[in-house]
């Protein structure tokens, strides 16, 4: 299926893409980022687009997500050093996630919250049922979160479901990575020596892995029974108990304190018989081998750790980085009153003279400093400007003339008015060239995210027409290839099935069982001495976990390795839901042990079944021809080419076979084939071949094993021998 993740890099996020890749799903994921330059494993494809981008429907559209997964609570976009504006672009981003998640209709949403929605003392686990009661902004924020959820979940019909951590934990990589009580334990005793732990405090733990598990049989699940689930441990350690723990992988060289500032006692412990009940619990990690990775890792690495990655720079690098702001906002004015001084200057001299005595230079400074800054420093130009002409009328006159000359105050109402509005158009001309520039970088952002998208879209287009045109294991293929089992003889198919299965999985060994009753199988085919390595017959009901499997229809995938059974394993059933066949499969390279070739192998042992029914059939209707008049002896026609189609496997290597000769003597064919038959197994055949003679095929049997047949026949008064191949063919 097509998996969405949406989130910030972490190991987290890292570890939920190996999980998926090797259940064989597609995954994409949405970093939360306009520009990532985060490495990601095997990722189909990734959309560096933040969560209020308006191209986020066309992502969900693009991509058609079986499965979303947005971390949430985990998410690293999200730090939570400023609660207040995190809170509120997480709020909004999710809502946009939901909104592009709901216009596709289609698929299933997770959304992962913490134990923070909770915040009080609870002496008992706290079930899904529970009231949250969140203490911090963050929890505040998660809880409300849910609550969105669960009103989408409601109102439109859709299949999101929320999964809230208790306490998860990781091996951090550096300072930045550690958000977990363990791992500041276990850095609080590399940098202090010293471990501090609250008394009467405790919480259940949950390791990171142990949660993708979690997530993925949620994730992967056809129907579950709930929306919200609770994921945890159920494993409750008091503070104390792990700052031992803490202790003792760092070496014990750290001192255990109780805290001074905290009395009272709290218990946060998750509820996980919720999530129990539907999907069962699966193995979890050991806490006191996960600390001591943690303290292994801080150890080593010691200097990504005790080195602060964000500290402040130094105070005069400050002073100077403040200083440059300040003489970035100073720098119009120093101009203004420098430029001032010149133009003093060229009016002082121009007075008197015949050339320039009309030339107004405070008029020209002041539309200068309007035209390039605008109206603020036209002002400030203004007021220099009257002071200067005034300074200079003073030289002849007094300031009280100057005070009630007309003419002052039209010279002033003239430089303020041509300076003011010349620094208004200015700014406005400005202001629109912003705006027009602002909409076209926006615009072109669009674009390119179209773009971006559409480069997207063509590259999985490419890709997928390539797997369906290309691929070995694509259904077209899988089908050209099984159908050629029709070609066959009916005595054939099972053999052919076998090599036709081994070059689908691209496994060299591959045996095929045929049930003969509900307890043994007997082996009819196999590609190679290993594929044979159980036996001829074996007792599939002793066979444990294989065995259940193979019952409940599903296709046994030997995680293990166990070295008793094969690597992949499945069963054929009938109308009547009774085991028919068993198809085993060994040598295929533990990446291919995933969900995917699990279905394919499903697929094709429907095609296979489909062929053999097909030659049963045939053979059912031929079945009082193919037989000697109330025998079970096969007449000649039938027994040559059923002889022909195990002869012809023997030389492929695809099955062993053994062919007696029995001497009749006088005695009638019919009887003697009567007595003979009760002594053989049902995978065995007696019949009559052209010479006249009478022979007995013993399928799956060596040379040696042949003389135990040799025995029994010889018992009821019957001599045979065995036949070289040529010899029959």
């Amino acid at each position: 299926m097509n998996v969405l993740l949406i989130g910030g890099p972490g190991s987290l996020m890292d570890n939920l893409i190996i999980k998926l890749n090797k259940e064989g799903h597609r995954v994409y994921l949405l970093t939360g980022k306009r520009y990532s330059k985060d490495p990601y494993q095997k990722v189909f494809e990734q959309y560096n687009f933040t969560y209020d981008n308006s191209c986020l429907n066309e992502i969900f559209e693009s991509v058609g997500p079986d499965l979303t997964i947005f971390l949430g609570a985990y998410d690293t976009n999200f730090q939570w050093r400023d609660e207040n504006s995190t809170a509120v672009r997480f709020s909004a981003s999710l809502m946009n996630l939901l909104m592009g998640y709901a216009m596709q209709e289609h698929g299933r949403f997770l959304y992962l919250s913490s134990e923070a929605v909770y915040g009080e003392h609870c002496p008992e686990d706290i079930t899904e049922t529970a009231e949250t009661n969140p203490v911090s902004l963050k929890g505040m924020t998660l809880a409300q979160g849910e609550e969105m959820c669960e009103s989408y979940r409601k109102t439109r019909g859709l299949d999101i479901i929320t999964l809230r951590l208790d306490h998860l934990y990781s091996i951090p990589k550096r300072r930045r990575d550690v958000r977990d009580l363990c791992s500041e334990m276990c850095l609080e005793a590399l940098e202090k020596k010293k471990i501090t732990y609250r008394e009467g405090c405790s919480q259940s733990l949950l390791y990171e892995t142990d949660a993708i598990e979690f997530i993925y049989r949620i994730g992967a699940c056809r129907e579950h029974k709930s929306s919200l689930y609770n994921i945890s441990s159920s494993r409750e350690f008091s503070q104390k108990e792990l700052a031992e723990i803490v202790r003792d992988a760092m070496g014990n060289a750290a001192q255990i304190t109780a805290a001074d500032d905290f009395s009272d006692s709290q218990r946060i412990v998750l509820s996980n018989k919720l999530y129990d009940s539907e999907f069962g619990n699966p193995f979890f990690c050991d806490i006191n081998d996960i600390v001591k990775k943690i303290a292994s890792q801080m150890l080593k690495d010691s200097n990504a750790f005790l080195t602060w990655e964000d500290a402040k720079p130094p105070l005069r690098e400050r002073i100077l980085k403040r200083a440059g702001w300040l003489v970035r906002v100073l720098l119009p004015f120093v101009e203004n009153l420098i430029a001032f001084i010149p133009f003093f200057m060229l009016n002082n001299r121009a007075v008197g003279s015949s050339y320039f005595a009309n030339l107004d230079f405070y008029l020209l400074y002041v539309l200068l400093f309007a035209i390039v800054y605008g109206q603020q420093q036209a002002t400030l130009s203004a007021v220099l400007a009257v002071a200067g002409y005034c300074f200079r009328q003073m030289y002849e006159r007094s300031g009280f003339e100057v005070m009630l000359d007309a003419n002052t105050y039209v010279w002033i109402a003239q430089l303020f008015i041509v300076g003011l509005a010349v620094g208004y158009m200015r700014d406005q001309i400005k202001k629109l060239t912003l705006e027009s520039r602002e909409e076209r970088e926006y615009l072109l952002q669009q674009l390119g995210d179209i773009q971006d998208i559409n480069v997207s879209n063509v590259r999985v287009k490419d890709a997928l027409e390539t797997q369906i045109v290309n691929q070995n294991d694509s259904v077209g293929k899988i089908y050209s290839i099984t159908s050629a089992l029709n070609q066959y003889s009916p005595e054939e198919v099972l053999f052919y099935a076998a090599e036709m299965l081994g070059k689908l999985v691209r496994s060299k060994d591959v045996a095929i069982y045929t049930v003969s009753n509900r307890s043994y199988a007997r082996l009819f085919s196999s590609t190679s001495v290993k594929a044979r390595m159980l036996g001829n017959s074996i007792q599939y009901t002793q066979m444990g976990e294989m065995y259940d499997t193979l019952m409940d229809k599903k296709v046994f995938i030997n995680r293990k390795m166990d070295e008793r059974y094969p690597l992949m394993a499945n069963a054929i059933f009938d109308d009547r839901d009774e085991m028919q066949m068993i198809l085993m499969v060994w040598g295929i390279p533990w990446e291919s042990m995933t969900l995917g070739q699990a279905n394919q192998l499903v697929v094709i042992s429907a095609l296979i079944q489909n062929a053999v029914l097909r030659a049963n059939r045939y053979l059912s209707a031929l079945e009082n021809k193919r037989y000697v008049e109330d025998t079970q002896m096969l007449d000649t026609e039938a027994f040559t080419s059923l002889l022909n189609a195990y002869l012809t496997a023997q030389n492929k290597g695809l099955t062993e076979c053994t062919v007696l000769q029995v001497d009749t003597g006088e005695q009638m064919k019919k009887d003697t084939g009567k007595q003979l038959t009760a002594k053989l197994r049902q995978t065995d055949y007696i019949g009559i071949l052209a010479d006249g003679g009478l022979y007995a095929l013993l399928a799956n049997t060596s040379r040696e094993d042949a003389q135990y047949v040799i025995n029994r026949f010889a018992e009821i008064g019957y001599k045979s021998h065995i036949v070289e191949d040529n010899a029959v063919c």
